[in-house]
């Protein structure tokens, strides 16, 4: 009975208690000299490990994502400043820069754009927020007793 040292098979005492030479009849007696315990990796793990490998080359370019749900922008809605023959100009053009963040010239141009046009508009927003314009402007109108008209409507 032949035994394998290379391989890590068994060691020399090993191989006397199964009943077979220590040395191999081919082996010199510098080759029995080596150490037998020397780490070597069996065959079928060596297999496994390449075979990982390839699975890791294969799905180096996959790139895993998460896909978002794509949120809708809402809709927008126009609020317009309509003209009365009552308000004085110097209160629309105050209301235009307080509620509306305009300067004083735009302030003005927008003025005279009602005044001229009969409405014009002064800002577009998401509902909520064209809401609350709108109610601002009617309430400090009517605080200040003047019957100008602030609407909106859908873009």
């Amino acid at each position: 009975m032949v035994l394998d040292f290379e391989m890590g098979a068994l060691d020399p005492a090993a191989a006397l208690r199964a009943g077979g030479s220590a040395v191999p009849p081919s082996t010199s007696a510098q080759a029995v000299a080596r150490p037998v315990g020397r780490p070597v990796a069996p065959l079928a793990v060596q297999a496994m490990a390449d075979r990982d490998d390839d699975k890791r080359d294969q799905n180096d370019g996959d790139v895993v994502t998460k896909t978002r749900p794509t949120t809708k922008k809402p809709p927008l809605y126009r609020v317009l400043m309509l003209n009365d023959d009552y308000t004085p100009m110097e209160f629309v053009v105050y209301v235009l820069q307080r509620f509306f963040n305009m300067d004083h010239a735009r302030a003005v141009e927008t003025m005279l754009t009602v005044h001229n046009k009969g409405l014009a508009i002064v800002g577009v927003y998401p509902f909520e927020v064209a809401e609350t314009k709108v109610t601002q402007v009617m309430d400090c109108a009517r605080s200040n007793q003047h019957p100008l008209q602030c609407t909106m409507e859908k873009e």
